[in-house]
């Protein structure tokens, strides 16, 4: 498999597939491309834009080959990143009938399987028995709204597999990105699912008036929420302030590029959960995420106390203002 050019498929239509897409250009000659919406394939090849996501992204159609049918994308892919939202991924692979056995599985997801508590990789082992070796993680800190811009960005490439981490790690570095390699791909998936309901509490936080002293120590404390959930779930050595997890954390927290944070300071303003989600041009992956990480943080009964206000606000419908006013009392 793993030999010097590769044949590779993106299957998602979204932000961060358009802008997995355009880094990706840079050094691959002919990716396959996988998107639902057939308006949007026809306008990418006649303007090289994405009409509907980062629309500002540089894209060269001449470069890619569209597919709407997901198994002819996945069919002759040696390598299979899939970037689509995790709450859609199983209905997405109902109608599959092409073998992943021979293939490098990619997540770009940054979320977790709702109905099963799964991380991706985890998804992909159990479901599919995809040995964990043959399964990759692309993790930030990246917003796709500043690979449009073309704005210095960091990506980390994380696979047991260490090896093929390093040579899909030379296929995104260009210009303006600069890759790093892991062999966690259990802690940066988490990482990933987690930073993203730590930014639903930001947003939160800033939706209800709380400013950038208490967003430091909010943004403090849930990195070291984040250790004791990985560590408990996943322990091996890591460096819990590297930009996969530290860095990650931030961008999402603070930016406002952020999804997960726009949803949460909608929250905060006193929108429904419900409003907020229609409101909402793309999927707030840390809503989902709540709920599944409580059930985890239960099961192995590790002291989260920012998770679990986020999950009663969004799911026990308990006021924001009282809820954060009660998890004040437990930072430092």
């Amino acid at each position: 498999m793993m030999e010097e050019k590769k044949s590779i498929a993106i299957i998602g239509g979204g932000s961060w597939a358009t802008a997995i897409v355009k880094m990706l250009q840079n050094n691959v000659d002919e990716l396959s491309w996988y998107m639902r919406n057939t308006e949007s394939i026809e306008y990418i090849k006649k303007h090289n834009h994405n009409p509907r996501y980062i629309s500002s992204a540089d894209l060269d159609a001449s470069k890619i080959k569209f597919f709407n049918n997901l198994n002819e994308a996945i069919k002759d892919a040696e390598i299979v990143i899939f970037a689509i939202p995790s709450a859609f991924l199983k209905s997405s692979l109902d109608d599959l009938n092409v073998s992943l056995d021979d293939k490098f599985i990619i997540s770009a997801i940054k979320g977790i399987i709702p109905e099963d508590n799964l991380i991706i990789g985890e998804f992909f082992h159990q479901k599919y028995d995809i040995p964990y070796e043959n399964i990759g993680v692309i993790s930030g800190p990246c917003h796709a709204e500043e690979v449009a811009l073309e704005r210095l960005s960091y990506l980390t490439i994380a696979s047991q597999d260490v090896k093929k981490a390093r040579m899909i790690a030379l296929m995104f570095e260009c210009r303006y990105i600069k890759t790093s390699v892991s062999d966690d791909i259990f802690g940066t998936e988490y990482a990933a699912v987690l930073k993203n309901v730590v930014a639903v509490a930001a947003g939160i936080c800033h939706g209800l008036g709380y400013g950038d002293n208490f967003q430091a120590v909010l943004v403090s404390n849930a990195i070291q929420e984040i250790k004791r959930f990985v560590d408990q779930v996943h322990p091996i050595t890591r460096d819990i302030k590297s930009s996969a997890y530290l860095g990650d954390l931030l961008v999402t927290a603070y930016s406002q590029f952020s999804r997960n944070r726009t949803f949460g300071t909608m929250v905060g303003k006193g929108y429904s959960v419900k409003w907020a989600q229609l409101e909402m041009n793309m999927i707030a992956e840390g809503y989902y995420a709540a709920n599944c990480i409580k059930e985890i943080k239960d099961e192995y009964n590790i002291e989260m106390p920012i998770t679990e206000a986020v999950y009663n606000i969004l799911y026990e419908k308990i006021s924001p203002g009282m809820e954060i006013r009660l998890l004040t009392e437990n930072l430092r």
